[in-house]
Formats: structure tokens, C-alpha cells, sequence
């Protein structure tokens, strides 16, 4: 039976079609992967299925998911479950992570329970056994994303990784035992190994009986768990059919662009003679008298040269990266910029120094004010960090946006009206605006699509080759590091282990 029916779904916001007109059919059982540029109306068709469209937008046609017509109702009341792209949003950040599990455990017991069988469970050795089996539920869906040490229950989500988030929400959406489950680029953030996981926990999900949307630009996952698949383009679907069939014999223009744009030239290579830019020594980030999650580190990167920083999710890479860029408090160790020291706690910088290091964002959604908008976000970048008087600023706000692909219109929206994708190069145009030398990318490509991560590149590349920025760039996607890095930093719990 069909788990999801969609007839004519249509979104227009402040005038604006979002999507146009959209009809797609779910069994149980199956991955529909949805795919297109960011912007394109992926997230849109997501929030529709989950009954959350934003306010401000205006959703018709017909959605029903388990014969519930789900943009009439509560979202509490639609039996889906949400995997998105940035999980601190859908996490509660003052409750221990145990605590939250437990509670979605017992929800889901309770509906299923009889009155009978509640009064039983209410009694001293009903209210044992039901806690010993919430207890169980709850290790096994840890255990099934790869969160298997019980020390995570003790954890706060703010304690985790990016990619430990992303697992921790996963584990819930299996812990509420939803009908469906959409999951909004679930790799974002992810190293090999745990998209491999996530990968093998979406199509377990679909053999346990759950049919599962997946809104992706990662080609690869797609290929990897998709049964069926949606190509968007400007809020229309533009091909559909078998993922197989799509992926390798593709009758649209646009996917077969989509596709090419799987491969690419690598950047020509930074100068090996040129002088030293940044650099650190004996870099130590410690938690607790005994707990080091930055371990010693020692890196250098020259003018014009772009270091790629590897490793697994919670390896150290993004401590490390904020630690250069003063965002987070070192217990040791000591920086230099062309050769002179450099404070190491931000709070110490100079406007200058702070403006010649700049840092890119993961989850560039919570790095926006949600009450300006993108455009004077990023103008006010210009002002803070270089002094430009405030018309000067806006001239330059106007062209790094347009640098990174974003125009006016879209530039003069607020966070909530921007796609992911578009919120990542907002993020860089922001980082631009400030004029630094030393750039640090933290996986800024991981929510844009392959044609806009492209454009992102070939701006990167650039930038270093033509005005000799120094790219610091912390990725899990071997593709990225190829394509920009000269050289490879590797981070294994929390100590550099390799450089090549």
C-alpha cells in the first residue's frame, strides 16, 4: 500500500512559486530520493509531507501520508519522523540526551498500550520491567547508528560532533516508530564511514517497513539506498523514474548536467616556495583535568595554499579550526601570522587580526540573525571588521553575494526564506566581505549541490591562485579535498597522525 500520496502540490511565498504542480506516489518499503539545485523546492516538498509548511507559504493540492491528509493537521499528528540537515535545531540543548530518548520511548509505548496494560506497568515491579525495556529500545537504536558507549546518554547534544548529532537524530526518528521518514541531506557533515552507516540505516528503515523520502545532492548516497527518483529544477519536476535507470541513462538536459558535474578539473596547485601564512604549534584543547579533544597539533600553510584537514566525525578537525580562528579557548600551544604571533584566545585579537582570519561555518542557518537580512549581515561584516563607512559596505556586500552566485532578491531575504544551500554561500560572501588572508572553510560544501559546489570551488581555487588567500579546509569529502587541496592534514582523536 502507498504509504505517501501527492496530487498537485503547489507552495507560492510573497508571490513566489516554490513548487509547481508536483504528484509522486510512496510505497512502504522503498527510498524516494529527491533531488536538484538548492532553492529548487526540495525542503518544501519535505515540509509539506511532515505537515510543517513555514509560515508564510501556502501549500495546495493533496498530501497524505498513511491516509492522514497532512496539511490540514498538526504535525503531532502525522506519523513521520524528520532527519535534517543541520540536528542541533531538532535537538533540545538543555536536556541530557538519555532523558529525551527515554521520553520519545514512552510516548510511542503509550499509544500502543491498552488501559489495562498502562495500570499494569504503573505498579512497582510493571514500572521495573517497563523501565529495563524503554532501556533496551533505547540502546538498540543507538546501537543501530553507531552511538553504542552509554556515555552518550549523559551527554548534552552541544557535547557531541556534527556527524554524532546527525546519528543521535536518526536514532530517534527509529526510536518514535513513524510511518515515514524524510530525511534532508542525513550525510551532511559525515566522513566515510558513518555515511556508509547512515546509508545502510536508511535502507534498514525501508526494509523495516518505513518508506523513506530522501532530499540529497549527495549523487552517491542516492545511488547507494534510492529506489525510486524526483530531479527538481525551479519547483517543477523535470524527470522521474527508477534511481538506476535516472542515474545512468538521464533524458533531461539538466540532470545529465547534474551529473557531469560529478567529475571535475583539480585546481592548479599552490606555490611551494612561498612564505609560511599561518601557522601553530602544540595546539591543546582540553576538557576536565583529563580529557584532551585537541592533542598537540602542529600545521603550516603557506600563501596561496590551501590545506585540506581530514578525519572522522568527532576526530578534532572543526576544534582545531576554531582554535586558529579564536572561537575556541586553547590550554596550550601558540599561533603566528606572516611570521608574528598571534593570540590565540580571539577575545585578544585585534579588529585586524580578527579580520585577516575568518571563519566559515558548518551550519550557516545558526550563524544568521534571523531578524536582518542576508544582505546587511553581510555589509555589517565590512563595516565591524574593516571600517568601511556603511554605503561603501553595502557596494561591497553586493558584490561578494553576486561573487558566490547570490543575487539582490535573493540576498535581501531574511535566514528563514533561504535555502541551506543558499545559506552556505551567503556564509562565505559574509567571510569575504571582512577582506581576509586567511580563509576557514568548515565543511561549507556539504549542503550545495554539485553544480553550485562547483561554482564554490572554482571561486576558492580563485581566490588562492590569483589574490594568494591561504585556505584552511576541514571536509569529509574526498571529492572537495581533490579538486582544491595542495596538501592533507589527517586528525585521528584529537593528534595530527599524518601530513602529505
Amino acid at each position: 500500500m502507498s504509504v505517501i500520496n501527492v496530487t498537485g502540490l503547489r507552495a507560492e511565498a510573497a508571490g513566489k512559486t516554490l513548487v509547481d504542480g508536483v504528484d509522486f506516489t510512496l510505497d512502504a518499503g522503498r527510498v524516494l530520493a529527491i533531488v536538484g539545485a538548492s532553492g529548487s523546492g526540495k525542503t518544501t516538498i519535505g515540509s509539506a509531507l511532515l505537515g510543517a509548511v513555514k509560515p508564510g507559504v501556502t501549500a495546495t493540492g493533496t498530501v497524505e501520508v498513511a491516509g492522514i491528509a497532512v496539511l490540514h493537521c498538526a504535525p503531532s499528528e502525522v506519523p513521520a519522523a524528520y532527519l535534517p540537515q543541520h540536528p542541533a535545531a531538532v535537538l533540545n540543548p538543555v536536556r541530557r540526551i538519555g532523558g529525551v530518548l527515554a521520553d520519545i520511548a514512552n510516548a510511542r509505548k503509550q499509544t500502543r498500550a491498552s488501559p489495562d496494560r498502562v495500570r499494569q506497568c504503573r505498579s512497582a515491579a510493571g514500572s521495573a520491567l517497563a523501565r529495563e525495556a524503554t532501556a533496551d529500545r533505547i540502546a538498540d537504536a543507538m546501537r543501530r547508528v553507531g552511538l553504542d558507549d552509554p556515555a552518550y546518554l549523559r551527554r548534552f547534544p552541544h557535547q557531541l560532533s556534527g556527524g554524532q548529532q546527525q546519528r543521535l537524530v536518526l536514532a530517534q526518528a527509529f526510536l518514535s516508530e513513524a510511518r515515514l521518514l524524510v530525511a534532508d541531506e542525513p550525510t551532511t557533515g559525515q566522513d566515510l564511514g558513518n555515511r556508509d552507516r547512515i546509508a545502510a540505516e536508511l535502507r534498514l528503515a525501508a526494509a523495516n517497513g518505513m518508506a523513506v523520502v530522501l532530499l540529497s545532492h549527495d549523487l552517491d548516497l542516492v545511488e547507494a539506498v534510492a529506489d525510486d527518483m524526483l530531479v527538481l529544477h525551479a519547483g517543477r519536476v523535470v524527470e522521474r523514474g527508477p534511481a538506476a535507470r535516472v542515474l545512468t541513462e538521464p533524458a533531461h538536459d539538466y540532470t545529465r548536467r547534474l551529473l557531469a558535474a560529478r567529475t571535475a578539473e583539480p585546481a592548479p596547485a599552490g606555490g611551494a616556495e612561498a612564505p609560511i601564512r599561518i601557522a601553530g604549534r602544540g595546539l591543546t584543547v582540553a576538557v576536565g583535568r583529563r580529557t584532551r579533544i585537541l592533542d598537540g597539533v602542529d600545521f603550516a600553510a603557506r600563501q596561496g595554499e590551501c590545506l585540506a584537514v581530514l578525519g572522522a566525525s568527532g576526530s578534532g578537525k572543526t576544534t582545531l579550526a576554531r582554535t586558529i580562528a579564536g572561537l575556541q579557548q586553547a590550554t596550550a600551544g601558540e599561533l603566528s601570522l606572516d611570521g608574528e604571533p598571534l593570540p590565540v584566545r580571539g577575545r585578544r585579537r585585534s579588529r585586524a587580526e580578527r579580520a585577516r582570519v575568518q571563519y566559515v561555518f558548518q551550519d550557516a542557518r545558526a550563524s544568521f540573525d534571523e531578524h536582518r537580512s542576508i544582505a546587511a549581515s553581510v555589509a555589517r561584516s565590512a563595516v565591524r571588521l574593516r571600517g568601511l563607512p556603511p554605503d561603501q559596505a553595502r557596494l561591497e556586500a553586493e558584490r561578494v553575494l553576486n561573487e558566490v552566485g547570490l543575487p539582490a532578491e535573493t540576498a535581501n531575504r531574511r535566514r528563514g526564506e533561504l535555502s541551506g544551500g543558499q545559506l552556505q554561500r551567503a556564509a562565505l560572501a559574509r567571510a569575504l566581505a571582512a577582506g581576509p588572508d586567511v580563509l576557514i572553510c568548515d565543511e561549507i560544501t556539504s549542503g550545495l549541490d554539485v553544480l553550485t559546489r562547483n561554482g564554490v570551488l572554482d571561486l576558492l581555487a580563485a581566490l588562492k591562485g590569483k589574490d594568494g588567500m591561504t585556505i584552511l579546509l576541514i571536509t569529509h569529502e574526498p571529492f572537495v579535498a581533490e579538486r582544491l587541496a595542495d596538501r592533507v592534514l589527517r586528525i585521528k582523536d584529537g593528534r595530527a597522525v599524518e601530513e602529505s
